[in-house]
């Protein structure tokens, strides 16, 4: 099933500001919640939808990437962490929205705790393209070293029968409440803890292979699929690929900017090809068969008696495919006449007599004749 446009599902114009993305997130979060339609799979598929839509819109280069590319932009599969990621997951990451905590408004929110959960940080990668490999998409396999969930303690980052022990600062809240006297009357505010960092629960022995952090760096190798024509410059987004969470929590992503390199003979115009065709003067008089290379291979065309220098044929469909879907671009064929530098006598001697023929004197068509009237009047 394809996936809706992300500026449908939030229901705001291509031009919408972050205040007004963020405003319609929080109306179709608070339409959507679990908490407010127990049981329903269809609102709860909404909900998701909604926070991947705001995921990639709030975020300026993913919301940049989206436009210009649209789904395929954002990796081969959608791009969206939210696609991996739970209930929770989203609660997590996006409940500043909502003042604090995602489930404290409206009455409804099940007491949802509010303990901060990690963020693992995003990874850059770049991967270099042949034509043949943009034309077609392909699988790439890439060793990366990040950090990832200590094997010894699961990632927990406590050692083997040790516990943890709710924070007695926070009292397994995650959070801080202060209360100050103002002109205004008292006012309270919420911030970390800073005893626990947010996560409500202290590690009362640490692992000794992650001393605690419950990651660890090490190579990993990552399979990344990179969809047809994408171009120079792009950037994927491959979600839960990035550095691991540090005890637990929502892994980073990984960013994978794309590479192309230069073919020896086919150069890309957008989605169409250009192949530069050297023909030698008694060919591009007489005729012939002749082969050119093509993204999927050496294809026959046939070169009519008296082609001119400069014409261009056109292959449809030979170029490379929209990233996008919308069709295929073209292969362009330039055609030059290569004028031999040095002759021999007798090349020379036949040369000098085919000069002699009417044939051989410049006989352009009416528009080419009008042409080069115009341009000798503008020089003159």
């Amino acid at each position: 099933m394809a996936k809706r446009d992300y500026y449908e599902i939030l229901g705001i114009q291509r031009d919408a500001s972050k205040d007004e993305i963020k405003k319609a997130y929080r109306k179709m979060a608070i339409k959507y919640h679990p908490d407010k339609n127990p049981g329903d799979k269809s609102s709860e598929d909404h909900f998701k939808e909604a926070a991947e839509a705001y995921e990639v819109l709030n975020d300026d280069n993913k919301r940049a990437r989206y436009d210009q590319f649209g789904h395929a932009g954002m990796s081969g599969g959608g791009g969206f962490s939210g696609g991996g990621m739970n209930i929770e997951d989203i609660f997590s990451q996006f409940g500043d929205i909502f003042g604090g905590h995602f489930g404290g408004f409206g009455g409804f929110g099940g007491g949802r705790s509010s303990q901060r959960v990690n963020k693992g940080s995003d990874l850059r990668v770049k991967v270099k393209l042949n034509l043949q490999e943009v034309a077609n998409g392909v699988e790439k396999k890439i060793k990366v070293n990040k950090y990832i969930t200590c094997k010894t303690c699961s990632g927990s980052g406590a050692a083997g029968g040790s516990s943890h022990n709710t924070c007695s600062t926070c009292r397994g809240s995650g959070y801080v409440t202060r209360i100050a006297n103002t002109m205004l009357g008292q006012m309270q505010t919420n911030s970390t803890c800073p005893t626990c960092n947010g996560e409500g629960k202290i590690i009362t022995h640490k692992c000794t292979s992650c001393s605690g952090e419950g990651v660890v760096r090490d190579d990993e190798v990552i399979s990344i699929k990179i969809p047809a024509g994408v171009a120079e410059g792009m950037q994927m987004s491959v979600s839960g690929r990035g550095n691991a969470a540090r005890r637990g929590g929502v892994n980073g992503d990984l960013l994978v900017q794309i590479e192309e390199e230069k073919d020896p003979e086919l150069i890309r115009d957008g989605n169409d090809l250009i192949y530069n065709l050297y023909l030698s003067f008694p060919d591009a008089t007489l005729g012939v068969p002749i082969e050119i290379p093509t993204v999927d291979g050496k294809v026959k065309i046939k070169i009519d008696p008296g082609t001119q220098p400069g014409k261009v044929l056109r292959l449809r469909g030979k170029g490379i495919p929209d990233v996008n879907g919308y069709g295929r671009g073209d292969l362009l064929v330039t055609i030059n006449v290569w004028v031999p530098k040095s002759l021999t006598k007798e090349e020379k001697a036949m040369i000098e007599k085919m000069s002699k023929s009417q044939n051989f004197e410049p006989n352009p068509d009416s528009s080419e004749r009008n042409f080069f009237e115009k341009m000798r009047g503008f020089f003159e």
